[in-house]
């Protein structure tokens, strides 16, 4: 089990495959997992362990 955003979730293999099945844009986040902020160059090398505790922030634009 994994928390994302505050929610219990299934276990997932990588950061990548957890934000294509979420419907999460590579381009338009910001993603923190046990306190670290993850690079998104190292987005599809970053393991999902259970437990880990995963923050992913949205921008918006405005004006």
């Amino acid at each position: 089990m994994i928390y994302l955003n505050g929610k219990e979730h299934e276990d997932y293999g990588s950061l990548a495959e957890l934000l294509k099945d979420n419907g999460y844009k590579r381009d338009k986040i910001a993603v923190e997992i046990n306190g670290a902020i993850i690079k998104k160059s190292d987005y599809d090398k970053t393991a999902v362990n259970s437990g880990d505790v995963i923050e992913v922030v949205s921008f918006v634009g405005g004006g």
